[in-house]
């Protein structure tokens, strides 16, 4: 064999030797979990605190109604999926904007995969359900995750929630389910 082949070889060889090395020792460290990676918003000053999880599913309000629906609370800033036997399969915290829903019965109107919100936010699963004042009133969730303050001045319509719930409601939320707005 030639030279040039026995030192081709020979880095060849070693090459692989120390990647084998590295993998070994990169399966033995710390492994980062999806949440870990995710981009997350600063609240800048005046912005709503973001969501939280309760140690106990908040209960779906008496006053909205029965069967299949969506129901959202202003007051608390949550939304509920309720199924055609009365339980709560999600329930959720959510950021409203500025123009708000009157307390009544919707139903979906249309949905859209992905567009950009009025605020300039690209969002994704949005379901539409009225219109108030000449704005859509739409469930969403921002492509990155942010939850920002509606932008100073806008009039939006968007009430935006983490990555995950919005996916779960776009799943629920097909054309034509009931929404029940509470106070």
């Amino acid at each position: 064999m030639p030279a040039s082949k026995v030192w081709v070889t020979t880095l060849t060889v070693g090459a692989i030797a120390a990647v084998t090395v590295l993998a070994v020792q990169a399966g033995k460290g710390p492994h980062p979990t999806a949440a870990s990676s995710r981009p997350s918003a600063s609240p800048s000053a005046g912005a709503s605190p973001a969501p939280t999880k309760s140690a106990r599913p908040a209960a779906v309000p008496e006053s909205s109604g029965t069967g299949r629906r969506i129901v959202y609370a202003l007051g608390q800033k949550r939304v509920w999926l309720v199924d055609a036997g009365e339980a709560a399969r999600r329930t959720f915290a959510v950021w409203p904007g500025t123009v708000s829903p009157d307390p009544g019965t919707y139903t979906v109107s249309s949905r859209n995969m992905a567009t950009t919100g009025s605020d300039g936010v690209q969002i994704e699963n949005i379901v539409y359900f009225t219109a108030k004042d000449g704005i859509n009133i739409a469930f969403s969730n921002a492509v990155d995750g942010a939850s920002p303050p509606p932008a100073e001045g806008k009039r939006t319509g968007g009430v935006r929630m983490r990555a995950a719930d919005g996916a779960a409601l776009w799943t629920f939320a097909e054309t034509g389910t009931r929404v029940t707005v509470v106070e």
